[in-house]
């Protein structure tokens, strides 16, 4: 049943990141009024919320956006920086509703910002203790314990990202349209691309509670044993 699962988010996964491309590639393709880049979205955004101190610079790579709080720069990919774009748009206003977040203290952000050394510890020791643990399993069925243990700290980071990505989804959306940057159509297609962005955390959370489920079930039934 476990590797039905497993098949199943796999495709699932596929058919997400498939989607989010398409929708991506197709809405790049179509300005916005007053020809803004994602970097003048991002710095309006900022400045519309009074958020102050924040940096808007550009990153290698596609789709590699993110917010960092630890320097307060909002990172946006060459595609999104310079582009005038639904796509762009969206994107950069999403990345710049992680940075209100932050200003606002907004509870699962700040949750999720104190779980990061931890999740980098975990992430970093797991696959070599999941191994470990597997094929000493027989005589020291500890490590795996210890294995799930840290593999349940990168799952529960998983499911702690679902409502951050939203609600900054939600305050990007609503900032678009009442700014006038989008209207009509084009919020729908902005809406559109956020929303796909959103179906890979929720694939990648899925996969990671499947995963550990599976992990969770060898150590516990070699204990029975």
């Amino acid at each position: 049943m476990i590797y039905l699962i497993f098949i199943a988010i796999t495709i699932l996964s596929y058919s997400v990141q498939q989607s989010l491309k398409s929708k991506f590639q197709k809405y790049s393709r179509i300005p916005i009024g007053g020809g803004m880049r994602g970097q003048d979205v991002a710095r309006r955004m900022l400045s519309d919320n009074r958020i102050a101190g924040v940096q808007v610079t550009s990153t290698r790579g596609t789709l590699t956006d993110f917010y960092n709080p630890s320097n307060l720069t909002v990172n946006l990919s060459e595609g999104v920086y310079e582009a005038n774009s639904v796509a762009a748009a969206a994107v950069a206003a999403h990345e710049c509703g992680h940075a209100v977040q932050h200003a606002t203290g907004y509870g699962p952000l700040r949750l999720r910002t104190a779980l990061v050394p931890a999740v980098e510890f975990a992430s970093q020791w797991v696959t070599w203790v999941i191994l470990a643990g597997i094929l000493l399993v027989q005589v020291f069925p500890a490590v795996l314990g210890i294995g799930v243990a840290l593999f349940a700290v990168t799952t529960l980071f998983s499911f702690i990202t679902l409502p951050v990505e939203i609600d900054a989804s939600r305050r990007a959306i609503q900032w678009l349209e009442r700014s006038g940057i989008t209207q009509g159509e084009t919020t729908a297609m902005a809406k559109d691309a956020l929303r796909s962005a959103a179906y890979t955390y929720v694939v990648a959370a899925l996969g990671s509670l499947a995963t550990l489920v599976y992990y969770a079930m060898i150590f516990f039934g070699n204990r029975r044993d």
